[in-house]
This record gives structure tokens, sequence and C-alpha cells, in this order.
């Protein structure tokens, strides 16, 4: 296969855009803050058990020119309908949550507003005229840019902190069994990222071949570019935390706007002024990446899923979705905010214990009749998905049997 060039790439960026977000800014860098380089192993694990179903979104879309969306309604209506009834109870809640996180980031940095709704809702207006005006080929455009950016300044920044760090540090790996079980159920269930976002991936995939010809090498190629690429700022995002973090003896505020303050706080104090642009470049770029493409990615999957599932409403297109989603996050903004932690922990359960269903169906498909011979996964990889399948399931009720 010929070396893919960057107008080739997108979809996996952009899946990388929307990877990259809480999971990593925080709950890596905490991960490493708190344990040091203890929690490597749930990091790996969770993305190598996961990758196989996240392929599967790709692989899916560029062999049948179809999205996961279409294969979930061909396998059955029912199907489809969970699918949209839970991203109905979940996408309002996510934007917002990634939206104040980026707010907070750009409080603390630029010192635009203390006010984080006003400055909340000026980025979701921002967003929001990105993708209006742009649509997807600007958001393709846009978002290699801003992971090149992010790639680039969270690797300095980590060869800043491995340069200047004068202790040993250990690989030692341990497993939590007091109240940190839930924040590594955390870290497991959103490293990279909640398994519905193979949805999108699919999407994203049928819109660049509006604009590029990407055969199937290629696309497998984009995605790996973008999954793994995830799984190394991951793994970078952990290591500074036990770097520059670890034993610090300070403890981190669940408050969104506190905890950014600590974060650049920690960072520039233990590796110096002159390291500030590179860690206010990766931390805003993560979270406004992530603000970003959700923002673009959830009317996308609600628009095709409701013209599957009510094809006679035409007006529940992109724009009427994402005008919705917008104005449903200001909403939250100005009435729910109280409310932001009981509405984040019950899209986070949802997510969770949906893996497995999303997963099952992913490997469904892929396997079915509706997926060409030639394209279908090797025996070792279905083989691979059946220990992901068990993994996510076993790991879904353990979890539920935390919070019950």
């Amino acid at each position: 296969m010929k070396i893919l060039n960057l107008r080739k790439l997108g979809p996996g960026l952009l899946f990388a855009g929307a990877a990259i977000g809480v999971s990593h800014l925080v709950q890596s860098t905490r991960a490493g803050a708190d344990f040091g380089f203890g929690l490597l192993w749930a990091l790996i694990i969770s993305i190598i058990l996961k990758y196989p179903f996240f392929q599967f979104g790709s692989r899916f879309a560029l062999a049948t020119k179809t999205s996961l969306l279409d294969g979930y309604y061909k396998l059955g209506k029912i199907y489809l309908l969970i699918f949209f009834l839970i991203s109905l109870g979940t996408i309002f809640t996510i934007q917002t949550a990634v939206t104040i996180v980026t707010a907070s980031l750009a409080s603390t940095i630029f010192g635009f507003s203390n006010n984080l709704m006003l400055l909340s809702t000026f980025i979701v207006l921002i967003c929001f005229i990105i993708l209006l005006i742009g649509n997807y080929k600007f958001l393709d455009n846009l978002i290699k840019i801003i992971i090149s950016a992010l790639a680039l300044s969270t690797l300095i920044a980590l060869l800043i902190a491995v340069i200047r760090n004068n202790d040993s540090f250990e690989l030692t790996q341990v497993f939590p069994y007091d109240t940190s079980i839930i924040f590594l159920a955390a870290l497991i269930g959103w490293m990279p990222a909640p398994l519905d976002i193979s949805v999108w991936q699919s999407l994203w995939i049928l819109e660049k071949k509006k604009t590029n010809v990407i055969n199937y090498q290629e696309g497998i190629f984009d995605f790996n570019v973008g999954y793994f690429g995830t799984f190394i700022l991951g793994i970078c995002f952990l290591s500074l935390g036990a770097l520059v973090m670890y034993g610090s003896g300070t403890g981190f505020s669940d408050v969104g706007s506190v905890f950014a303050r600590q974060f650049i706080e920690l960072y520039t104090s233990t590796l110096g002024t002159t390291v500030y642009p590179i860690i206010v470049i990766a931390a805003f770029t993560t979270m406004f990446s992530t603000a970003l493409t959700t923002l673009d990615a959830s009317p996308r999957s609600m628009h095709k899923s409701s013209h599957l599932l009510f094809p006679r409403l035409s007006f529940f297109n992109y724009k009427f979705w994402l005008i919705i989603l917008s104005l449903g996050t200001i909403c939250i903004f100005h009435f729910l905010l109280d409310e932001m932690a009981t509405l984040v922990q019950i899209a986070t359960v949802l997510s969770f214990v949906t893996a497995p269903f999303y997963a099952y169906l992913n490997l469904k498909l892929v396997t079915s009749d509706l997926m060409p011979s030639k394209y279908k996964p090797s025996r070792f990889l279905i083989n691979f998905s059946y220990a992901g399948l068990v993994f996510l399931t076993l790991f879904a009720l353990a979890f539920l049997n935390i919070i019950i």
C-alpha cells in the first residue's frame, strides 16, 4: 500500500479529537498523579481489548459504504431504537461536561471570564458557527491542525518532564481496592472513549468518501493512526501526571475550574514558566477538539438514526439536531448546572453498562451476511473480540455492583 497522504487522513483524526478529552487530560493525568505508573496496566488493557470493536466500525463502513446505524437497523429496528434512546439521554450531558472543562481551562489560561456559564455558552456558539458554516470539510481540515498541535505540544512537555526529573520512578503495577476503584472503573470505561463513538467513526468515513476517494486499506490505516495516537497520548498524559504531580501532596478538586488551575500551576511550578505556552496549547487543544467533534458527531448520529426510524419526519436533519444540541447544552449551563454531577454520573453509567451492547452489535455486524466475505475479520480477531466482550461484560457488571 502506498503511504497515505494528509488529504486521505480525516475520520481517524476526528476519532482521536473526540476521544482525547476528559479521559486523557483529566483521568489519565490523575491516574499518574495519584498512582504514579501503577495504573499503566489499566490503560493498556482497556485500549487493546476495545480495539476490535472500534475498528469494526471503520471496517463495516468501508466495506459496505453504509454506517453502523444502517447495520443496526438491518439487524433489527429495536437495536437502532435503543441506540436512539440512549443517545437522546446522554448527548446533552456529555456535551455540557466537555464544554465546561474546556471553559474552565480557557478561564484559567486566558483569563477571559470567571463566569463559566457565559464562557461555556461562548464556546458552544463558536463550535456551532464553525460546523454550521464550514461543515465536514472544514472540520476535517481544522482537526489536522488541532491534533498536530496537541501531539507536538504534549510530546515536548513530556520530554521536558523526563529531562528535568531527578527522581527515580517505579513501574510496579497496583490495583486499588478502596474507594479509588470507582476511579479505576471510570479510567477503564472511558479509555480511549465510550464504544458508541465507533458509530461516529463510521459516519465520518462516509462523509470523507464524498470528497476523497479512500479505499479499504487507506481507511483502516487512517483509523489506526487515530486510535493508536490516543494510546500514545494516553501514556503521555499518565506519564506527565506521574513525573510532575505524583508525590506532590496536592489533592485534586472535582470542580472543573479548580482542577484546571491546579493542572496549570503544578506543571509550571515544576517544569518552569518557560513551558507554560506548551502546557497551555496541549491542555486547551485537547478539550476544544473534544467539544468541537462531539458537537458535530452527536447531531450526525441523531440525524441518521431518526431518518431511519422516522423517515417521514424530514426536519430531523443534521442542522436541526445541531441547533437542538447547542440550545440544550446552553440551557443546562443556565438552569441545571447544580445537577451536573448527577447528570454526568447517569451518562457515565449508561456509557459503561451499554459497552457490551455496542461490542456485541459491532461483532455481529462484521460476521453477518451484511458484510462482504473478503472484508470479514480473521478468525484470530474474532476470537480476540470474544475475549474483549467477556471483559467488557464483566467490567460493566462489576461497575454496577460498585455503584448500587
